[in-house]
């Protein structure tokens, strides 16, 4: 088993990030550099996170074999621990042979790094960037971030010349590594800290109300109604951006040098768009022989980012809206099911994607009314109650965690305990799951965050390729400092303990941050005290009102605001499920005529010879027979056909066989 656990978490983490990936990006229209960065920015953080665990616990066997195998003379004192029986130290089945961690450390976190300070940001540029040529969105790329690098050189250069100059400073490779190191995690733990109070506090209240029938009914009518004004103002901007696209569609002709960047950004347009633009063209106009002032490669370049914003955001709104929808259907349908007799689930409307056959079987109208109206809500309110123990033994543990005697962080004390006896497996799981958690409330942070229309991650592969790439900077910057506070927490971190003992692997990458003692002793210690402060104000939705107030709606039980928001959205749902209702049965009305066609043609193909015998004597009976439906028409329907119909020939010679041109008919 030696290494095997390893290798198996390191294939089931690529397959969870490929599923995340493929929930929120699209694999079909978006680039495949964007699409691999992000992948491996996704699966290099939640590797870490999954693999920590594992080097504690072979720490932890590595300490016990020290201990067993060097006596206090021969290590001089250098390592305060236990010497436990040899028969406590058995090897753990997780272990991982001495030399694999530090490189496999070593090679994950500085290509993080490579990628959230070098590749990524020149990334994101280059593909917001406009340019019709590889060369002219790198060029862009480059002068957009030559004042975000040269930020970061400036700092770095004035500290290089402050310790050259200062002769108290003799500082080495390693040490200028350790800095650096040092200065990354310091601005990831500034944001963790926001982002992690934050989750504490949002994600067992979520969970909580997610019991609620009626605020998750009441939220999403919000939702509607500012959804609804959002795909109304993408909508107007996309009209907009289309027609200033028609205009130089129209003035660019095909022998124009710039006709070919004209055709890219067509390419770009929705199809009924590029129809109505394409019947407008003449190909034999020469644009030499009109004095027409025409448009810039620049000015092109500035339309053609628009037109790419522009479609992503309409695409998303439609989607999103459909989504939504159904969401609210759902929850209505619950509403109403919950008082029915025969405690089998009933839906209004029924599903546009075909079922698995398995889960029909199994999750049966039955099934599904006891899930959905009477165990989901006591099953959310438990798990509620259970994230919200977690959430107080971090709060907790991060203002005790710098204690050493006595020991007050809880995750210590487990960890300690489990390593008196040598659990390993106990030790394991403990670390999984505080370290998940952590990352649960950070990285869910992270999803739900909203930066205007820049960044946003939208499931149903509709996040764009510049919220997917900063949010692989975010993972990127957040996890080591998160990593870093996990291993404060439980008291495995040297610079915490303040014990000498074996370090991990992965704290011995990081470096001794006692090169800088005011960051190691100050900020690292007291700064994460500061989640506290964060939780009361995200519990009393300190942001959520302040956002209110500057004018950005925000659903809160007591504003006016949001009870005309929820009756708007309330209203445009039940119109939405007004015209479905039509549309179905319009559907079944179209289906029943259809399947009664057979029926009346084989009637027709028997009566052909009556018909020909019989020329006078139908001629006479057509009109009525052709005028009176099946369907039950009013007399103005048949007015209203015989207007539309076209004028009549009384001059012909023979008497067709449409009764609206026989004497008779007429």
């Amino acid at each position: 088993m030696s290494g095997a656990a390893l290798g198996l978490e390191i294939v089931f983490v690529f397959f969870l990030a490929l599923f995340l990936l493929h929930r929120y990006g699209d694999f079909k229209k978006q680039h495949r550099l964007v699409i691999v960065a992000t992948l491996l920015a996704w699966y290099l953080c939640f590797l870490i996170v999954f693999i920590l665990p594992l080097d504690v616990s072979t720490t932890i066997y590595n300490r016990c074999k020290l201990a067993v195998n060097s006596s206090p003379a021969e290590n001089n004192g250098s390592y305060v621990t236990l010497a436990p029986s040899k028969q406590m130290c058995f090897k753990p089945w997780s272990y991982i042979p001495n030399g694999i961690m530090p490189i496999f450390w070593r090679v994950v976190y500085w290509t993080s790094q490579f990628l959230t300070w070098i590749l990524l940001p020149f990334m994101q540029s280059y593909a917001r960037s406009g340019g019709f040529s590889i060369t002219g969105k790198i060029k862009t790329a480059l002068i957009e971030n030559a004042i975000y690098y040269g930020t970061y050189l400036l700092i770095f250069g004035a500290f290089l010349i402050y310790v050259a100059v200062n002769p108290n400073f003799n500082l080495q490779w390693n040490q200028l590594q350790t800095i650096g190191i040092a200065a990354a995690n310091t601005w990831g733990l500034f944001l963790l800290v926001l982002l992690l109070g934050y989750g504490l506090v949002e994600i067992p209240r979520s969970h909580w109300n997610g019991a609620k029938r009626g605020y998750l009914l009441m939220k999403t009518y919000f939702k509607a109604a500012k959804l609804m004004t959002e795909k109304a103002d993408a909508e107007e901007n996309l009209e907009d951006i289309m027609e200033e696209v028609r205009k130089v569609s129209e003035s660019i002709k095909y022998n124009h040098p710039l006709r070919k960047c004209v055709d890219t950004i067509l390419k770009k347009c929705p199809t009924e768009y590029q129809e109505r633009m394409g019947r407008n063209m003449d190909d034999y106009e020469d644009f030499d022989e009109r004095q027409n002032s025409y448009p810039s490669e620049k000015s092109l370049v500035k339309l053609h980012k628009q037109v790419i914003y522009s479609v992503q955001r309409h695409r998303r709104t439609q989607v999103q809206w459909q989504i939504l929808l159904e969401q609210a259907f759902y929850l209505e349908d619950v509403a109403k099911n919950e008082s029915s007799a025969t405690r089998q689930f009933v839906h209004t409307f029924h599903s546009q994607e075909p079922e698995n056959k398995i889960i029909q079987y199994f999750y049966t109208p039955t099934v599904e009314w006891y899930w959905e109206c009477l165990l989901r809500p006591w099953f959310y309110r438990v798990l509620a109650v259970v994230l919200a123990t977690f959430s107080v033994i971090v709060v907790w543990s991060e203002c005790t965690f710098f204690s050493t005697n006595p020991v007050l962080s809880l995750f210590a004390v487990f960890i300690q305990l489990a390593e008196k006896t040598y659990n390993y497996i106990y030790i394991e799981m403990a670390c999984f799951l505080t370290i998940f958690f952590l990352s649960i409330c950070v990285y869910s942070t992270v999803f739900r965050i909203r930066v205007f229309n820049y960044y946003y991650l939208a499931s149903h592969h509709q996040t764009d390729a510049y919220s997917l790439l900063f949010s692989g900077m975010l993972f990127c910057r957040l996890t080591p400092p998160l990593c870093l506070n996990f291993l404060g927490l439980t008291h495995m971190d040297a610079t915490i303990s303040h014990k000498n003992t074996q370090p991990t692997a992965y704290t011995s990458i990081m470096g001794s941050m006692r090169v800088l003692s005011f960051i190691a002793d100050g900020f690292y210690i007291y700064y994460p005290m500061l989640v506290v402060i964060l939780c009361i104000a995200t519990y009393f939705s300190l942001g959520t009102r302040c956002l209110n107030l500057l004018g950005f709606q925000q659903f809160m039980g007591d504003s006016e605001m949001t009870s005309d928001l929820i009756d708007e959205g309330k209203e445009l749902i039940r119109r939405e499920k007004r015209k479905r209702q039509r549309q179905e049965e319009g559907e079944n009305r179209r289906r029943e005529r259809y399947g009664n066609r057979d029926d009346s043609t084989r009637n027709r193909v028997v009566h052909t010879d009556q018909k020909e015998s019989s020329f006078s004597e139908t001629s006479t009976n057509r009109p009525l027979s052709k005028y009176t439906r099946s369907n039950g028409r009013t007399e103005r329907d048949r007015i209203e056909l015989l207007q539309d119909a076209e004028p009549l020939d009384f001059n012909a010679d023979s008497i067709s066989d449409d009764p609206l041109e026989s004497d008779s008919g007429r």
